[in-house]
């Protein structure tokens, strides 16, 4: 398969057949221009991305999804949490085969530029950049709270805690790639860990009748195990992504990585192996020792079921999970602050977003991608310190959009080049990144049913971006960015083949 660089960058039709044609590009500030714009390559391996991959998500099984309790009860969020990794699985899956045939920081943008063209490829990577700039804001505020239950350093949960998160992970993201990777393993091999030792704990004080204690509405189809009736089950599925997201955000690393096109795929279905079985044993051990009516509106669901089955005391294992969700936190914004780095480099490399936010520093850093939206996270949790989950909510949205497209890039890639040379193949093939498709499409619906005014907020902020690129940046995209190389070089095969 051709690569970026192999030739000069002709501009004209997007990849393969489509007749919409490529925007005009602008040269590079100079013949320096991608050299100021360089990772550090060969720091990862298939095992700090694998790391990476449960980072992003290990937050998750500590706290928020418990909340899809009172939206559907425990069997309409164990319906929900089913479908949604099955939608993750087959995602990973189908972004695992692009990620082998084109290994770049731009992940599925990157994907759906070779797929749906300059427009495709805008809408995709800023849907993935909302989900990754308000995500760790939201995390921020999750940590405050943990920080001021547990009584550490005499500090309350307030924008002082806010500050020192950003500034000090972000300043280990800025000393390097490796040191950033390695740190963020060892928290999250230390929030799993916890996870098996309080399932282990809570299933000895299981009791399958606090499963279904929620009082039963009038709502069509409701039942002891659906106690807000078919609708609960779809009003569920933005917090069963919530054992899951992020996941998707492993291919952002590919410029990084030894060896990608058999570390992503590896790393990505070990994954998404790893974040299944977490949900498995932290939804049922959970609820059936807490009790669903109790746990519905907790912030702390995992210890408060432990205390409850200790007769609301305190003990031993609740305080370790207490400090290992505090572990689970940090693991998840630390790496959430390193895929929107990633993705704001790959963005503004290409054009799509002003360009000097992909330059990086003498330790291959993106110094200003870490800087402003860490300093936009700062400023949203502030100003959402008791309230991070509306934040949250707005990232799932962003999430969910850039899912259907993502699934959607593979499902054209296949159609429209069957020859293309691909390392790795999805299982299912087209029939897998449809599933993910579908259910997708109905994940973006669920986030206006629990939560409008977020959906709509970040809706509006996308149009924002939109009008951006419409009115401004599309007309001066960089030809020499590797995600628009790959699409030019696939138009002038293409070419090529119909003469």
């Amino acid at each position: 398969m051709p690569q970026p660089g192999d030739s000069p960058s002709p501009t004209g039709s997007t990849a393969g057949s489509t007749a919409t044609a490529t925007p005009p590009v602008t040269p590079p500030g100079g013949d320096d221009y991608l050299e100021r714009r360089t990772l550090r390559r060969g720091t990862a391996g298939w095992l700090l991305l694998t790391g990476l991959g449960v980072a992003y998500v290990v937050s998750g099984d500590y706290s928020g999804w418990n909340f899809g309790l009172r939206e559907g009860g425990f069997g309409g969020l164990a319906i929900a949490t089913a479908l949604m990794g099955l939608m993750y699985t087959c995602l990973v899956f189908s972004l695992a085969e692009m990620s082998s045939v084109l290994p770049t920081a731009g992940g599925g943008y990157g994907f759906a530029r070779r797929a749906l063209g300059p427009w495709g490829g805008f809408l995709t990577g800023t849907a993935i950049l909302i989900e990754y700039v308000l995500a760790p804001a939201a995390i921020a505020t999750f940590i405050g709270a943990y920080v001021e239950s547990l009584h550490l350093f005499g500090l309350t949960s307030g924008w002082p805690v806010f500050l020192a998160c950003f500034v000090i992970f972000i300043g280990v993201h800025l000393w390097g790639v490796g040191e950033a990777l390695r740190f963020s393993f060892v928290v999250t091999a230390v929030a799993v860990l916890a996870l098996v030792v309080f399932a282990v704990g809570a299933l000895g004080s299981f009791d399958a009748s606090r499963l279904n204690d929620i009082k039963v509405t009038d709502a069509v189809g409701a039942g002891s195990w659906l106690p807000f009736g078919l609708m609960g089950i779809w009003a569920a599925f933005p917090f069963g992504m919530w054992f899951f997201l992020g996941v998707e955000g492993v291919p952002l690393a590919a410029e990084e990585t030894k060896d990608p096109v058999k570390s992503l795929p590896r790393a990505m279905a070990l994954s998404i192996g790893i974040l299944v079985v977490l949900a498995v044993i932290t939804l049922l051990p959970t609820v059936g020792a807490g009790g669903a009516d109790a746990l519905k509106e907790s912030g702390n669901p995992l210890v408060e079921a432990l205390q409850t089955a200790n007769g609301g005391k305190s003990s031993a294992l609740s305080q370790l999970v207490n400090y290992a969700g505090l572990a689970g936190l940090v693991a998840s914004f630390f790496s959430l602050i390193y895929a929107g780095s990633r993705q704001l480099f790959a963005l503004s490399r290409a054009g799509y977003l002003p360009r000097f936010l992909s330059l990086t520093s003498k330790r291959k850093a993106p110094y200003l991608g870490l800087v402003v939206p860490g300093t936009i996270g700062f400023v949203l949790a502030a100003a959402n310190a008791d309230d991070g989950s509306k934040v949250l909510n707005m990232a799932v949205f962003g999430a969910a959009v850039s899912y259907v497209l993502m699934a959607l890039s593979h499902i054209v890639l296949r159609l429209r080049e069957p020859a293309l040379h691909r390392p790795y193949r999805t299982p299912g093939g087209i029939v897998t990144s449809a599933v993910a498709f579908v259910l997708a499409v109905a994940a973006v619906v669920a986030t206006f049913l629990v939560d409008i005014d977020a959906a709509l907020t970040a809706l509006a902020v996308y149009a924002v971006a939109i009008a951006y690129f419409a009115l401004y940046s599309r007309k001066r995209l960089v030809a020499s960015a590797p995600e628009e190389e790959f699409a030019a070089l696939a138009a002038a095969e293409a070419e090529l083949a119909r003469d």
